[in-house]
């Protein structure tokens, strides 16, 4: 197949280098200074620990087997594509289909692994619904560099079906080492997955703590349940189901919510820990690289708009995304609610 890559970062790279050394045909559309260091190097894959693979080596994915283009336009001089991949940052998504439309009628289907539940309707309105595919990804990476990622966490990639090329889809990631499966509920899989990208996110970016530290807390530990607690709810309003996702055993992570909380804690703390390959969570690092930036407002915001909307509460997720929002937006300062959980616990 012949594959679009929107962006070269930590999971563009994965998807991408994994395709092309499945030798499908992948073309990237990346920033002008990123594009000629690629040129110039090719990618670094570290996929030592996937065991199915056989080697204690990284792979080096040489300039040849890849093609790299400044510009969406420049990129599509080499379509037609049978598919494209998109997997930037939900705060992104808006700003990148403005960019996007002008070239609607030259797409091809577009696979969305963006976390969040609002990136997909967003392809949709602007593109067309038939440009978009709802999909997921699990797998942990670390980026060490432009090109440059190791694999932390093998754990796989998601499609949901309904969409023409989605069992296709799913056969060429599988067999490109993806570890893929099909989904037949779209919004199930998807918000399962935003199920798993609460655990301790926006705690751990408000009070500078890490996700030990956070469960390690009685009662900041009792807001991570209510929290997902809350997030549950809104998905059994909506009818959809809590599935597991690759690797993943989102089923008993919503089961943990029912459980004492001395039981449930060991499973929870597990989850939050090993789910980021090791890494703060993702709020944490927006936060304090001081993009202005962060992806609270398409997670617990999108909990906390879904459920005002159906009459479900959600106070704690909307208290959390108001709160790191007011942190990203320097509207207090960062010292305000650093190691203080006392303060956080007030607002509540």
């Amino acid at each position: 197949m012949k594959f679009l890559l929107f962006g070269a970062g930590a999971i563009g790279t994965y998807i991408g280098g994994s395709l092309a050394l499945a030798k499908h045909q992948v073309v990237f559309v990346e920033q002008p200074k990123m594009v000629e260091e690629l040129r110039g190097k090719g990618l670094r894959l570290d996929l030592t620990i996937d065991e199915r693979r056989q080697t204690k080596d990284a792979f080096l994915v040489p300039p040849r087997s890849f093609m790299i283009e400044p510009s969406l336009e420049e990129a599509l001089r080499f379509g037609p594509f049978d598919a494209a991949i998109f997997a930037l940052k939900s705060f992104d998504t808006a700003p990148a289909m403005e960019g996007l439309k002008p070239f609607a009628d030259k797409l091809p289907p577009i696979l969305c692994l963006s976390n969040g539940v609002d990136n997909e309707p967003i392809i949709a309105r602007t593109l067309g619904a038939d440009k978009v595919i709802y999909g997921t990804v699990t797998t942990a990476i670390g980026r060490r560099g432009a090109g440059d990622i190791v694999l932390e966490k093998l754990r796989g990639v998601g499609v949901a079906a309904g969409h023409p090329l989605s069992e296709k889809l799913v056969s060429a990631l599988d067999k490109s080492f993806l570890k893929c499966r099909l989904y037949p509920d779209a919004l199930s899989m998807k918000w399962s997955k935003m199920l798993t990208n609460l655990i301790a996110n926006p705690t751990s970016a408000i009070l500078n703590m890490t996700a030990a530290q956070v469960f390690a807390n009685k009662d900041l530990y009792k807001l991570e349940i209510a929290m997902l607690k809350e997030c549950l709810a809104v998905m059994k309003s909506m009818g959809l189901e809590v599935v597991d996702l690759p690797g993943t055993p989102v089923g008993a992570l919503a089961f943990a919510t029912k459980l004492p909380l001395w039981l449930s804690k060991p499973f929870l703390s597990k989850a939050a820990g090993s789910g980021r390959g090791g890494k703060m969570p993702s709020f944490h690092i927006d936060l304090y690289s001081g993009r202005g930036k962060s992806e609270v407002e398409y997670l617990h915001g999108a909990v906390a708009r879904e459920g005002k909307a159906r009459g479900i509460p959600t106070p704690v997720n909307k208290v959390l995304t108001e709160t790191l929002l007011a942190l990203t937006n320097k509207e207090v300062t960062l010292e305000e609610f650093a190691g203080k959980p006392e303060k956080l616990l007030s607002k509540l």
